[in-house]
């Protein structure tokens, strides 16, 4: 300490460097983003679908994307029902159709203002909800058509188990699986693993196997492109081919498949196009 030191050429640059560098790692460190709890292995709070990000416009803009593809779906499904109510009213298919006049509107512009997100998505709500009251409409009235047709005889109106069924399973729900809208095209009977699966009308076993999504599943042709399904079983108890009647077991109620627990999985199908059970099992009681 009694002496003076010289600091060489290589020290000072050193220091200088330091000096230098400590105050860029202190701001790189304040403004890039560290990894999520998420990246870090601690699960969020927050639902992937609500995680937008008030600067980054573009999450917004994904999330009506997807709730307009969702409502064009509706829309294609409501535009396959409306032909084949069509073709049960005995509409020609090849017919040209008359579009509809259109309204006559006028009158002086009072306000002219960009629409709001707040009022986007009420727009969204409000077809949202008219879609959903034409399906349940145009469903209604197919019931009606079919049970006045050469079909009527042949319609699946029993109910295939002894319990409840959830009433708004059939339709656009939220998947239990991954959380994303998805249209359920069945009704779902909650009943204890072991309980009897009785068809809801008589025909021939079409397909009785073990499949990844529905388990081990039961289809019964009906005739006419009619068919039923019986999905999640835990026992299978008719073979491809067998001739069943209505009220015959087919089935034991199971959990097997993509499934959250014991119930029946019950659909209705005329040419692959899922109808509601819910109409037919109205009229069968």
């Amino acid at each position: 300490m009694a002496k003076a030191k010289t600091l060489s050429v290589l020290q000072v640059s050193m220091i200088a460097l330091t000096l230098i560098s400590l105050p860029v790692l202190l701001t790189l460190l304040l403004i890039v983003p560290q990894e999520t709890a998420v990246q870090q292995g601690v699960k969020s709070l927050i639902p992937e679908q609500l995680r937008f990000s008030f600067n980054n416009p573009q999450k917004h803009l994904d999330a009506y994307a997807v709730q307009l593809g969702e409502m064009q779906a509706r829309m294609m499904r409501l535009d396959a029902q409306g032909e084949r109510l069509g073709k049960l009213a005995g509409e020609k298919p090849d017919s040209p159709t008359k579009p509809l006049p259109k309204a006559n509107s006028g009158g002086p512009l009072v306000l002219n203002a960009p629409m709001t997100e707040l009022n986007l998505q009420d727009e969204i709500a409000k077809l949202t909800s008219e879609i959903e009251f034409q399906t349940d409409h145009l469903s209604s009235l197919e019931a009606k058509l079919l049970q006045q047709s050469v079909l009527k005889d042949t319609l699946p109106n029993s109910s295939p188990v002894d319990a409840a069924y959830n009433s708004s399973s059939y339709g656009w729900r939220v998947d239990p699986f991954n959380g994303n809208k998805a249209f359920h095209e069945g009704l779902d009977f909650s009943a204890a693993t072991g309980t009897p699966i009785r068809a809801a009308a008589g025909g021939i076993v079409s397909f009785a196997e073990q499949t990844v999504d529905y388990g081990k599943l039961v289809k019964i042709d009906h005739g006419s492109g009619l068919e039923t399904r019986y999905a999640h079983s835990s026992k299978l108890l008719v073979k491809v081919g067998e001739r069943v009647e209505k009220g015959q077991v087919v089935a034991e109620v199971g959990s097997t498949g993509r499934s959250t627990g014991p119930h029946l999985h019950y659909e209705i199908r005329l040419n692959g196009n899922a109808l509601d059970p819910r109409k037919y099992l109205t009229a069968g009681n």
